[in-house]
């Protein structure tokens, strides 16, 4: 898994779906697009769109820029998902996962499929198909990248 945090809380997405890591230093706004929707990135010629995915979590969306993205894949999509900091990487068995309110009050998270506790930490296991199926829902500017 990789960990990340957001919004000050932990969160993880399974390697298998990671493409890589990299700090952002440029992000061009695309005009008319959902919150959701960062804009685009160059990433070594390749344009990538970028997500913010503190809002549809029920994080504070503060005007700070998030630093550093994510990049993950689902088939041949590839998508940034911005985040405060990724501070490791855990092998991760099936004993520290638990699972994860699927609808009920305001405080349960779309694309969050699991709670994956680590040591004295519990955070947010990011399930990389409802992620992208809840940016279809708002935009079709994946095609770009």
């Amino acid at each position: 898994m990789c960990v990340l945090t957001l919004g000050g809380e932990l969160f993880a997405i399974d390697l298998r779906h990671v493409s890589e890591v990299f700090e952002v230093e440029a992000v061009t706004v695309v005009p008319s697009m959902p919150s959701l929707l960062t804009g685009v990135t160059n990433l070594r010629g390749t344009v990538i769109t970028l997500v913010d995915l503190r809002g549809s979590l029920g994080l504070s969306v503060t005007g700070t820029a998030l630093p550093f993205a994510v990049v993950i894949r689902h088939g041949s999509r590839q998508v940034g998902v911005l985040v405060d900091h990724v501070p490791e990487i855990h092998t991760v068995s099936r004993e520290h996962l638990l699972p994860a309110m699927q609808a009920g009050p305001a405080g349960a998270r779309p694309c969050v499929s699991a709670v994956l506790r680590l040591d004295e930490r519990l955070g947010g296991v990011l399930e990389v198909p409802q992620v992208f199926a809840q940016i279809d829902g708002g935009s079709a500017i994946l095609s770009i990248a």
